[in-house]
């Protein structure tokens, strides 16, 4: 019988890039495997919370353009509900917003960082097995105090908290294994020159065709939500 994934969706892609690449729940539903996993969708970002951590067998919480530090109604039960989920012993993972928003809920701390945009492909250290990893990413804010108890799992000169541990079944990443090089690129020529300096823009663009770990750790974090 196969286990149910809820998708805890922070945040809507839009425009173009959403009806051609998909939102966030296909990306991660693609990520996944569309037939591994029985999915179901709670639109937190217009306040549609599920019931309780059983109410599925494990969990996503996706990226957003929002900030986990700005005043929105829905921020504040989002916190809690992870801070059930991550007492539950549920199988859930965070990416991007869902590692910063699962930080702040359980005692860290998020800020606008100071080093900039990261966008494109980025090496991290996986620091248990040693192996510089390959994963395309794009942000500005980032955790900068460890909630109590976290493991940093991955870290980077850029990005020093990009993956954090908080139990066996419980964890989140900084970069994008759910994005494609064709939705970041396509990504980055919508925001450059606006939101993202050209110079940047063009490097991570460069960067793109070379090899990355993207799928291997797709492989893996449906695998731990499959335990």
């Amino acid at each position: 019988m196969k286990k149910t994934v809820g998708i805890l969706r922070t945040g809507y892609i839009g425009g173009s890039l959403g009806a051609d690449h998909g939102e966030y729940p296909e990306m991660f539903i693609s990520m996944l495997g569309e037939n591994r996993f029985d999915y179901r969708t709670y639109s937190v970002v217009d306040g549609e919370f599920p019931d309780a951590p059983t109410d599925c067998d494990a969990w996503i919480i996706t990226g957003s353009k929002h900030g986990v530090y700005e005043d929105h109604a829905w921020i504040p039960p989002l916190e809690d509900f992870i801070r059930q989920l991550a007492a539950s012993q549920q199988p859930t993972v965070g990416i991007c917003f869902g590692h910063q928003i699962m930080a702040q809920a359980l005692g860290g701390k998020v800020e606008k960082s100071t080093r900039g945009w990261g966008i494109g492909p980025h090496e991290y250290l996986n620091v248990r097995s040693g192996e510089t990893v390959k994963l395309l990413a794009f942000h500005q804010d980032q955790v900068v105090a460890l909630p109590p108890g976290a493991e940093i799992t991955h870290r980077s000169d850029f990005c020093p908290f990009a993956g954090l541990q908080y139990s066996e079944t419980c964890y989140s990443l900084q970069p994008h294994p759910e994005h494609t090089p064709d939705f970041v690129a396509d990504l980055i020529s919508e925001r450059r020159r606006t939101v993202l300096p050209d110079d940047l823009a063009e490097r991570a663009l460069s960067r793109l065709p070379q090899p990355n770990h993207q799928d291997e750790y797709g492989r893996k974090i449906s695998a731990s939500l499959d335990k």
